[in-house]
């Protein structure tokens, strides 16, 4: 798994974690390349709960940002996160562009919430699968649930080739689970 090597990240993310009342539940895979599918996505909130779980893992983890959000002063600190800044306009889309990066790394954990916005979506968007499919990489299922407070690591499942039966067993899965905002939820 990819790590940030950095003790005092690790116990700043558990005391953070410790002090808002979060909980990690289940087994953190040890591979070195993955989508992570993070959902329910309904609030920005799901950033400051997240980014303490990141810290406590001692994982890097990488997030998609716009290219047009790495301005200076924020560069380094979007970069140190783990963002990876991608052009939405490119050529070969942002699911090349991805899946690219893919092959150039030996280590990435990309998390992709497949709402692909805060708000309540009329329906979730297939990149993630399109992204680990053309990776041939895993995908890992975390669901945050705000009413008891945990972080849930699995399960991992592969693309099976048949995109919408993928996608209606992952919605299933974070059926079960609630965000921040229940009403933004699909």
């Amino acid at each position: 798994m990819p790590t940030r090597n950095s003790p005092v990240s690790v116990k700043f993310g558990r005391a953070i974690l410790q002090l808002i009342g979060w909980k990690l539940v289940g087994e953190i895979p040890n591979e070195q390349r993955m989508v992570v599918c993070a959902a329910p996505h309904t609030s920005n909130w799901d950033f400051f709960v997240g980014l303490p779980v990141i810290l406590a893992m001692d994982v890097k983890a990488s997030i998609m940002m716009k290219k047009e959000a790495f301005i200076w002063p924020l560069s380094g600190l979007w970069t140190w996160i783990g963002f990876i800044p991608v052009d939405r306009k490119a050529p070969r889309g942002v699911v090349g562009s991805i899946v690219n990066e893919f092959s150039e790394r030996e280590q990435l954990w990309l998390a992709i919430a497949p709402e692909g916005t805060r708000a309540k979506a009329k329906k979730w968007k297939t990149g993630f699968l399109s992204i680990a499919e053309g990776a041939n990489v895993p995908i890992m299922l975390l669901s945050w649930d705000y009413p008891s407070k945990t972080i849930q690591f699995g399960p991992m499942m592969t693309t099976s080739g048949d995109r919408q039966q993928d996608l209606l067993d992952i919605q299933a899965h974070f059926r079960q689970f609630e965000g921040r905002r229940p009403e933004n939820t699909n």
